[in-house]
């Protein structure tokens, strides 16, 4: 199905003030009709003339349509397919063909600050399409990642409307058609990645280890999640403007273990830092003792003396020191 948008002029104003006319005229010429006397046949004629008229100006009345910015009307006439009316403007349509949209009364979950669940006010104005950007705030998942690690993970995704006939002929429902192109999409990608940077892990598909991550790579894991989605949802008419992560972290069940974890690693890091810098100062002072000659130590008490500064240097309290007032043999 291709978009066909309909080259009507924004005649409204004209078409209305002509029904308008033609309206008075009717009923004008019923009055007056009523009131004269002559041949039946003739008055019947003029009779049935008049009220044919105000029927069809009554009836033409409803192809008068009103657009707001960023708005579009996808017409059928009979079933079939007419066009599509774009931009803001008062347009006169055939008054026979009626508005499609299959989305008219479904509503997606917004972001916060956004109220949701709001029914149009009228049927017209619910088939109504809507061309501005919208935002899907889809629900928290819980999917396990590169490592098998359950995580809950939430995105917010920005789309629109770009194709009014695919978005209304292609799929039932291209709302609900999206959510759950969103939902199969951020899957797919999310089991790809671990939550941390992990040895080994090919995130890319290049064959090539590297340290991508959903925690540390939030912005290419956003990305590739909005090119699956836009992937899945172009015979729907839509365009994927923009896809963010909103919300990460491990399930609940292994939370705790995992933060245990990594308070460990970082402990571990720490010590290692600590061990380093240790071992380099003990070096720099046998260094510098030897260079200036202050004392000659044997091999026995320079283990003794690395023995003491790293445990001063390394520990986790601060040292007491003990002061010998004896020979140094």
């Amino acid at each position: 199905m291709t978009e066909k948008i309909l080259t009507t002029k924004k005649n409204g104003m004209v078409m209305l003030l002509l029904l308008l006319a033609l309206i008075v005229v009717s009923i004008a010429g019923i009055v007056l009709t009523a009131t004269l006397s002559g041949s039946v046949l003739v008055l019947g004629l003029c009779m049935a003339f008049f009220i044919a008229l105000l029927i069809v100006s009554l009836v033409c009345l409803g192809g008068l349509k009103v657009l707001k910015p960023q708005e579009a009307l996808v017409l059928t006439l009979f079933g079939e397919y007419l066009g599509t009316i774009k931009g803001e403007g008062f347009y006169f349509v055939n008054p026979l063909a009626t508005a499609v949209n299959p989305a008219a009364h479904t509503m997606l979950n917004q972001s916060g600050d956004v109220k949701s669940g709001l029914a149009p006010k009228s049927e017209e104005e619910g088939k109504r399409m809507s061309l501005k950007i919208m935002t899907l705030s889809n629900n928290k998942q819980k999917i396990n990642d590169y490592l098998g690690n359950p995580v809950e993970i939430g995105i917010a995704v920005m789309w629109r409307v770009v194709d009014t006939a695919k978005a209304a002929f292609n799929v039932e429902n291209y709302k609900a058609f999206l959510s759950l192109q969103c939902d199969s999409a951020l899957r797919n990608i999310v089991r790809l990645y671990p939550y941390d940077a992990a040895p080994g892990v090919d995130t890319t598909g290049d064959g090539v280890a590297d340290d991508g991550s959903l925690r540390g790579s939030s912005e290419i894991v956003a990305n590739r999640i909005k090119e699956e989605i836009q992937s899945r949802v172009e015979e729907a008419g839509l365009e994927i403007v923009d896809a963010r992560i909103t919300y990460l972290a491990y399930a609940p069940e292994i939370a705790a273990a995992m933060l245990q974890r990594q308070q460990a690693s970082a402990v571990v890091d720490a010590r290692k830092l600590i061990v380093d810098g240790a071992v380099g100062m003990v070096e720099m002072a046998l260094e510098r003792l030897k260079e200036n000659g202050v004392v000659e130590l044997d091999e026995e008490r320079k283990a003794a003396m690395v023995s003491n500064l790293l445990v001063v240097l390394c520990g986790n309290k601060e040292a007491q020191p003990i002061v010998n007032s004896g020979s140094l043999y």
